[in-house]
């Protein structure tokens, strides 16, 4: 099976070409239907691979084997982690493409496989990074997938929003890669080698006294930086509102579905197979910087989340706040925890897709997105109401939604006050969400006031079809209810969790045996986030001036300026703070 691999980024890739070599001859509905054909069959060959991925299948291509200890090949792994993220983002794929079905306004003439074939290649760029077994290539696949990402956010170049924030998208991750470039450079002139379990031998086997240098604390800080961007963790996550705000609607849900927790999934495997051992960073100070960029990123995203009143740009807070609690549950070290986030990352996958979906609805129905001016006018769209809602009610980690699973297994891990940390987090941005929900549908509570000189509405928004729909087409309610299905399945199903942490402990903890099910103060702690985020909602229709406080979140909001070199300077103030806080392992400290 393993000389399967490759066809996981061979097969989107190689339908990219031929959608862009015969776009010109073919009609839409066959672009459109193919884009459809090759991801499904990837997202196949990535779940079959899955089911034969223990032991974990190992890939040179092109027949480069090592000779004598030594490669210059390219490994491809495919263990249970990442052959589970490829097939999260092949499926993810799939969902957009289908839910996009003659979504856009007709293409330019004679371009009719532009889109399907930007987003195969966003997924084969996925699928290449998730089972890169070495450092170097999963740089070049997640650079793919940046390349990608930044023409798709910038798909309707007549807007010069979508072009600005594409811009914003494009500098920004950019910044961060050249970052991860120089980390491997200095790893490759420590070590001599590019295979990730090689390099972390390597510095092992260099290690001075036992303890890492400048050196391995400079890598370590510089390949960091570039996936903590990609991750959108605090203060590199500037880049993700401006995207949603102006990407198109299926790629919004590949964004904060998939690319956002791709970045932590790499986050997560830099820090168990290069830097874990003796010569990497000492586990106190690793776990340190974690949590402390993880509680801060869950913090800040979970209040930006509420005082938004754009919708897009909500949801990509909420996404913020969320990477904020996978980071905390990596950062404790323990195999129970990893086995709760790599859960707890499934379920929000479905249901931050699913959101973002009625989202679209709501632009391509009323050409707005702004909370307040949608104030009760999507009363007929119960259907998506009820998508909403349930989507709100799994962000919350309301039982038996995955999320909550996966939730309550890393609050049990993390323990002490990061619990509180997670019950807030969870409620406050799912309470923002069903207060959406409540006064858009609904038309609960009195109308809000006007916007603020410095808030950006989402009013007036073109809507991303020919003219605004006056039908909602099947695929476009069909996609999220699947969605929100799959995250609650990823709570229920028999054995289901208990696979998820045999392959993560697997790969990451040794084979640790970790006990994940759900447990009556998990159950409860779900309930307890579900309420208060109820109660919160409920509040903020209710009595509006209590919970708005313009004025105490302007400065907060300010700093989303919108202006690239206030990112760059934020992303400097990243890099050097990530140091600080990984320094006393080199001082010996």
């Amino acid at each position: 099976m393993h000389h399967l691999l490759p066809l996981l980024v061979a097969v989107p890739l190689l339908g990219a070409a031929l959608l862009v070599a015969t776009g010109r001859r073919l009609p839409r509905l066959a672009a459109e239907t193919a884009g459809c054909a090759v991801s499904a069959g990837t997202a196949a060959l990535a779940i079959v691979l899955l089911l034969n991925s223990s032991p974990p299948l190992v890939e040179w291509a092109g027949g480069w084997v090592p000779v004598g200890g030594e490669s210059v090949g390219i490994v491809l792994v495919g263990d249970g982690p990442g052959l589970g993220m490829a097939a999260v983002a092949s499926l993810l794929t799939l969902a957009a493409l289908v839910y996009s079905w003659h979504y856009f306004d007709e293409p330019p003439r004679h371009h009719v496989g532009s889109f399907p074939a930007l987003m195969l290649l966003f997924q084969g760029g996925m699928c290449g990074f998730a089972i890169a077994g070495d450092l170097f290539n999963g740089f070049v696949f997640f650079e793919l997938m940046s390349v990608v990402a930044y023409a798709l956010t910038g798909y309707r170049i007549d807007d010069p929003k979508a072009v600005q924030g594409a811009v914003t998208f494009g500098v920004v991750n950019s910044l961060g890669a050249y970052a991860v470039l120089m980390g491997i450079g200095l790893l490759y002139a420590r070590t001599g080698e590019l295979a990730m379990t090689k390099i972390g031998r390597g510095l092992d086997a260099a290690a001075p006294h036992g303890r890492p240098d400048a050196l391995v604390l400079a890598a370590f800080v510089l390949v960091m930086t570039g996936l903590l961007v990609k991750a959108a963790a605090v203060p590199f996550h500037f880049w993700l509102p401006d995207a949603h705000a102006v990407a198109p609607t299926p790629v919004c849900m590949l964004l904060s579905g998939v690319m956002v927790e791709l970045g932590t999934y790499g986050a997560w495997r830099v820090c168990n197979t290069v830097f874990s051992g003796p010569g990497g960073i000492p586990p106190a100070d690793l776990e340190r910087a974690l949590v402390v960029l993880g509680a801060v990123t869950a913090a800040v995203g979970a209040v930006m989340c509420w005082y938004q009143r754009h919708i897009k740009r909500l949801l990509a807070y909420s996404t913020i706040a969320h990477t904020g609690l996978f980071l905390v549950g990596i950062g404790v070290l323990k195999p129970e925890a990893d086995d709760g986030v790599a859960l707890y990352v499934l379920g929000h996958a479905g249901v931050k897709a699913a959101l973002f979906a009625c989202a679209g609805i709501l632009l391509d129905r009323y050409g707005s997105v702004d909370e307040h001016a949608l104030h009760g006018r999507a009363r007929r769209l119960r259907t998506v109401a009820v998508l909403f809602t349930a989507g709100a009610l799994g962000l919350a980690g309301l039982p038996p939604f995955g999320t909550a699973l996966g939730k309550s297994v890393t609050e049990e891990a993390v323990g002490g006050p990061l619990t509180v940390l997670y019950v807030a987090a969870s409620a406050v941005t799912a309470g923002a969400v069903l207060r959406v929900a409540a006064r858009v549908f609904l038309g609960l509570g009195p109308r809000p006031e006007d916007a603020s000189e410095d808030e950006t509405t989402g009013s007036d928004e073109q809507p991303e079809t020919r003219g605004r729909l006056r039908r909602i087409p099947d695929t476009m309610t069909t996609v999220p209810a699947v969605l929100l299905a799959a995250a609650l399945a990823a709570g229920v199903a028999p054995g289901f969790a208990e696979v998820v942490a045999h392959a993560v402990n697997e790969a990451g903890s040794g084979g640790a045996a970790a006990t994940v099910a759900w447990t009556p103060e998990g159950i409860l702690l779900g309930l307890l986030s579900t309420l208060l985020a109820v109660g919160l909602a409920a509040l903020a229709v209710t009595r509006p001036a209590w919970t708005a406080a313009p004025d105490r979140a302007r400065p907060l909001r300010r700093l989303q300026s919108g202006h690239l070199g206030d990112y760059v300077a934020w992303l400097l103030l990243g890099t050097t703070l990530l140091g600080a806080l990984t320094l006393p392992g080199v001082l010996g400290g």
